[in-house]
């Protein structure tokens, strides 16, 4: 599934929700899922500056696509953290770097974070980018 696609099969899971509190509880839930890091991948390379609460994450390089791991410590972290790596991990490096983070919007989530949430979120899409770039570089 490409990034849009799966950013319209989450927008279709979180219209079901009416109330922002129902669409987090759904992010709670996606935070059940979460997976975690070994320790030694857990150090400053791999921080996310900016989170609300400390969160790692992984990205690697292979054939093209990007592959990302990730751990975050916050109930909100792992909901999102475990959403947006299905959304962005083993995509083409071209189609993340394509991609306006500005659709993220439409999940009808973002805009009923904190702002120190939106902050979060934002420290996430710039390592992602980040890595993307760093792969494309790499692949030339």
């Amino acid at each position: 599934m490409s990034i849009k696609e799966k950013v319209a099969y989450y927008k279709e899971d979180l219209d079901l929700f009416e109330t922002p509190n129902e669409k987090f509880e759904y992010i709670f839930d996606l935070g059940k899922k979460h997976t975690t890091l070994p320790e030694k991948l857990k150090n400053d390379e791999t921080f996310i500056e900016g989170c609300a609460s400390p969160a790692w994450l992984v990205g690697e390089c292979k054939d093209g696509k990007l592959y990302l791991r990730g751990e975050g410590t916050s109930e909100m972290a792992k909901g999102m953290l475990t959403l947006l790596l299905d959304i962005f991990n083993a995509q083409e490096v071209d189609e993340i770097l394509s991609f306006d983070p500005k659709e993220l919007e439409s999940l009808g989530i973002v805009e009923h974070l904190s702002p120190v949430r939106q902050q979060s979120l934002e420290a996430f899409l710039n390592k992602v980018y980040q890595y993307a770039k760093n792969c494309k570089e790499q692949q030339k």
